[in-house]
């Protein structure tokens, strides 16, 4: 079935409107940046999937449009027949992360171009005739070697595809094809992260309009053999609405709620989860204050003045407290300016800054938080266009990073290895982190 590039042009229409679809702020983007600086909500304005008449296709059908937004870059599919949505959504996704494997992050249109051959052979071994084939990135980086310097200058002396692997990777034939055959490590470890993700927007007083809690389990593993795991959790209870990553054998996790799997190597995502029980308001860990002002309607200049600091009390919890107040890392601030505002003259006595003034936005990099340094502190005047006032403030988006904390308090109890004979160095440590944190503006 063959469809009309028609339906490209309708998807454009409607994502060029509000670009920041699908949760996929990207600050990489000038057009993305020209969205954030307009007074239009941040929200999710584009529905992920889509119903279009192909009014140039010969059966004059529908066609269901599948898209993703990462990186600054539109992901998209197009099904002639009613199929899964989730089943395309996490297919895009797996897409999108494998791209990140390949070419570093973020992905944006400059990656895809430089890469467009690895990339065109990418998707030919994860899509076959229309059907997802191999998506495990183990198996792909055996088929498909990531792009480097030397492999390039190879293919342009040789002329030979020094990108393309000549034989099947053994785990494509075997029931594991997410894990190499015969992997052999003179130090073998496993590392596990338990990241859980805080989604907030705040009002300019502090005070939490809604919240959710969101976490993973992130993994690299380093093991010789077939190692065979068994992964325990504390608190199994206050995990809801999970899903697996096909190595873990899910009826045993119904039956025990415990995580038994054969890990594959390297990096990988282990579960994603819900936080059970998080009906309460999330007390966050740091504050925003931001104070727009403006003059009188005959005015042409306005105030900005934004302080960031460490709450004394929050809702995280810490295993391994050893201080009155946590240590936030990678703050950063994200501060759109209405489309009216012709330029600003910003300062902070704190990290950098640096002001877009064509996209009218600004990111504030504070690094590291805590109590001993100074209070982070952003001053400035903005110039408006004559006669015009902003009806609202775009909210800002504020970024951050607690390690040894996490909201739900879950732990991991053990990690045991069977079928092999050496014993692993194994190491557990939990990660607090934003999600999609807004603060609105007073």
């Amino acid at each position: 079935v063959k469809t009309s590039r028609s339906v490209c042009t309708y998807y454009w229409d409607k994502a060029s409107v509000r670009l920041n679809h699908h949760g996929g702020l990207a600050a990489t983007s000038s057009a993305v940046s020209t969205c954030l600086a307009s007074s239009d909500s941040l929200f999710d304005t584009v529905p992920p999937v889509m119903e279009v008449s192909d009014s140039n296709s010969a059966s004059l059908g529908t066609i269901y449009l599948f898209s993703i937004l990462r990186d600054g870059l539109s992901y998209l599919a197009a099904c002639p027949s009613e199929v899964s949505p989730l089943l395309i959504l996490e297919f895009l996704h797996r897409i999108a992360n494998t791209f990140a494997d390949y070419f570093g992050t973020p992905t944006d249109e400059n990656a895809i171009k430089e890469n467009f051959s690895t990339v065109y052979q990418l998707l030919e071994e994860m899509l076959d005739n229309g059907w997802p084939l191999t998506t495990e990135p183990n198996a792909l980086q055996d088929m498909i070697r990531p792009p480097t310097v030397m492999g390039k200058i190879q293919q342009v002396v040789t002329g030979s595809n020094a990108v393309v692997a000549e034989s099947l990777p053994n785990g494509t034939i075997s029931n594991m094809p997410w894990r190499k055959a015969g992997v052999k490590y003179n130090q073998n470890e496993i590392y596990i992260d338990l990241v859980e993700e805080i989604d907030a927007i705040l009002e300019a007083n502090g005070r939490v309009v809604s919240s959710d809690v969101s976490g993973s389990i992130q993994a690299q593993s380093h093991l010789s053999g077939v190692p065979d795991l068994l992964m325990t959790f504390s608190d199994p209870d206050a995990i809801d609405d999970c899903s697996f990553h096909p190595c873990v054998r899910y009826a045993r996790y119904e039956l025990d709620r415990v995580v038994s799997f054969v890990p594959p190597d390297g990096n990988f995502e282990l579960m994603r989860y819900r936080v059970k029980n998080i009906a309460q308001i999330i007390n966050p860990p740091i504050y925003c204050t931001p104070q727009i002002s403006f003059g009188d309607r005959n005015s042409t200049q306005g105030r900005v003045s934004i302080s960031v600091g460490v709450k004394p009390i929050s809702s995280l919890i810490y295993p391994n407290k050893k201080s009155s107040t946590p240590i936030i890392e990678d703050v950063a601030v994200i501060i759109p300016f209405d489309r009216i505002v012709r330029t600003a003259n910003l300062s902070v006595n704190v990290g950098t800054l640096l002001y877009d003034e064509a996209a009218k936005v600004a990111k504030w990099v504070i690094g590291k938080l805590d109590d001993k340094r100074a209070k982070p502190q952003l001053t400035g005047t903005i110039l408006l266009s004559t006669g015009a006032k902003p009806e609202e403030n775009p909210p800002l988006q504020l970024s951050w990073k607690i390690p040894q904390a996490s909201v739900s308090g879950l732990s991991v109890n053990g990690l045991s290895l069977v079928g092999e004979s050496y014993r692993p160095y194994k190491g557990v440590r939990s990660i607090t982190k934003s999600g999609r944190f807004q603060i609105r503006c007073s």
